[in-house]
């Protein structure tokens, strides 16, 4: 998949009606106050580009996975969030198609925005539906903007009809941000290059090791994983999370990895409990005298040191997955700890989205890492190598060669 797409700035916004897809999929509380604002602050730069140059701009997004119209996943709250963060009146739609909102966008005038109501409170947005695409499209639509990397990977018909509909189209600043840090960086990296793999299972990163691992110099395996890999190595994990599916798998990985001279670290001690309880016992053993009927939950303090220390001389870090239980305190000092580690390395650092975005936000280090992806999934895919259906739909940039 070319990776090298039309940007907004390669094409003329003046005085034209954007539709721009962005991703303000934002956690909320019980009571629907908006608890981590980093996915709409991520879109504020094409944002106020599109003011600047004077054009009128609807904005349009999902959040949550309401069946139908839900009022606790309705973007209002997150209209007046928008409001305060750029200093100016955002307009607000009741419902994202419809006489109504088609009215609203008619009287757009240039820099003004209109947000409309929740995508997905439509069905036809999942399904890719043609005739939900065409509804969008009657807002008076002279450019297609997606800047939604969160939903890059999905075939949703803001992402994919409603691009193919619309002549003029192009990614915005933040789309072109996540795929030059996770496309180059991995293809072409200041060395050495060091991945750190976490979260609960080796299948569902088998891609990302396959598609790494020609270009690592060291692997780091936590979290759940990492025991599917000692399980393999001939270790008994107790009643640690393994996937005995995976362990041919996983030996093949290591194998290889030593073959090619690729330096290959996991966890030489956990902390360990007999359940996942967060009042039940937990000490820290040597993974080698993992009690019977006990489990791995976290990396211990001597893998945190190991861990440490192979990321001393990294030159670009790239971390997808936490090293344990991280949601549980008890358990979630090893994830810290890497956070900390990959703060202060002198390297370029990329944390693939999701849940290590969040241990990340957790130890108070997002603003020393050089780049937080806002997709989980999407961020997956790409360092998979596979191709993105919402940026595919995307021209590419003519080779001026």
């Amino acid at each position: 998949m070319n990776t090298n797409k039309v940007t907004i700035e390669d094409i003329d916004i003046k005085g034209k009606q954007l539709f721009i897809r962005v991703d303000f999929n934002v956690p909320l509380d019980d009571n629907l106050n908006i608890t981590d604002d980093t996915r709409i602050r991520s879109a504020l730069p094409t944002i106020n580009y599109a003011i600047d140059e004077g054009a009128s701009i609807i904005l349009a997004s999902h959040l949550g996975r309401p069946k139908g119209a839900d009022p606790r996943f309705s973007l209002a709250p997150l209209a007046k969030r928008l409001q305060r963060l750029l200093g100016k009146d955002v307009l607000f739609a009741d419902d994202c198609i419809g006489p109504q909102t088609e009215k609203m966008a008619r009287n757009l005038k240039p820099g003004e925005i209109l947000l409309l109501e929740n995508l997905r409170f439509h069905a036809g947005e999942q399904k890719n539906d043609a005739a939900f695409a065409r509804s969008l499209a009657k807002l008076r639509l002279d450019v297609y903007i997606n800047d939604a990397f969160g939903t890059a990977h999905r075939e949703h018909a803001s992402t994919i009809r409603l691009a193919e509909l619309i002549q003029s189209k192009a990614c915005g600043f933040l789309m072109k941000k996540e795929i030059v840090y996770l496309v180059r960086a991995v293809s072409s990296p200041a060395r050495p290059f060091v991945a750190i793999l976490g979260g609960a299972k080796v299948s569902g990163k088998i891609g990302v090791i396959e598609n790494l691992g020609p270009n690592v110099d060291k692997v780091i395996v936590g979290g759940g994983m990492a025991f599917t890999f000692l399980k393999a190595s001939g270790i008994d994990v107790g009643n640690s999370l393994v996937e005995d599916s995976m362990l041919d798998f996983a030996r093949e990985i290591m194998q290889n990895a030593i073959a090619r001279g690729i330096k290959f670290y996991l966890p030489v001690d956990c902390v360990v409990a007999a359940s996942k309880d967060p009042s039940a016992e937990a000490k820290s053993v040597p993974v080698q005298e993992i009690p019977k009927g006990w489990m791995g939950l976290d990396i211990g303090r001597a893998s945190v040191h190991l861990f440490t220390e192979a990321l001393a001389n990294a030159k670009t870090i790239l971390w997808n997955g936490p090293m344990g239980l991280f949601e549980v305190d008890a358990y979630s000092r090893g994830t810290s700890a890497i956070a900390h580690a990959v703060a202060n390395a002198y390297a370029l650092s990329i944390v693939g989205g999701g849940e290590t975005a969040m241990a990340v936000h957790q130890a108070n280090e997002s603003e020393n890492i050089s780049f937080i992806s806002t997709g989980g999934g999407a961020a997956l895919q790409l360092l998979e190598g596979k191709v993105l259906p919402g940026l595919s739909v995307l021209p590419d940039m003519e080779d001026p060669h």
